[in-house]
């Protein structure tokens, strides 16, 4: 199984035609510039279409902290994300409260363990909404 750096690896060198699809769901690259170091990080993430953006979770398997790549994305909402072949920058912003029910379901249901992981956190997960740029 694909996992870390070697997913990304592999993702970059086939244009996704190995690491896109991932234990029964999709994945995406996204890279996101470290807010304290300045380098480059990029991350494997469930994702979905939406409109003509995409959807990933900031969910970290429930933990009580936030991963990296979303404070980095915080901190600086430009980022490039690959999708197979597809290599374009976008803007990454947290889905609105109004958005999140709709753009949660739509990810729970490609990946049923986020309900769990929300379940061991009192932290609110995120949705995060990747519009190309």
């Amino acid at each position: 199984m694909l996992y870390g750096d070697e997913h990304v690896r592999r993702y970059q060198e086939t244009d996704g035609a190995e690491g896109h699809d991932w234990q029964g769901t999709t994945t995406l690259l996204l890279t996101t510039k470290g807010r304290k170091t300045g380098k480059e990080y990029t991350t494997p993430l469930i994702y979905q279409p939406h409109g003509d953006a995409y959807l990933v979770v900031a969910s970290k398997g429930g933990a009580d902290e936030p991963p990296s790549w979303y404070l980095n994305l915080q901190a600086n909402p430009e980022v490039k994300v690959q999708v197979k072949g597809d290599k374009f920058t976008a803007r990454a912003r947290t889905a609105t409260p109004e958005e999140k029910p709709e753009m949660w379901r739509k990810m729970a249901a490609v990946w049923p363990d986020y309900d769990e992981y929300q379940k061991k956190t009192s932290r609110e997960i995120p949705v995060v909404v990747l519009e190309r740029a």
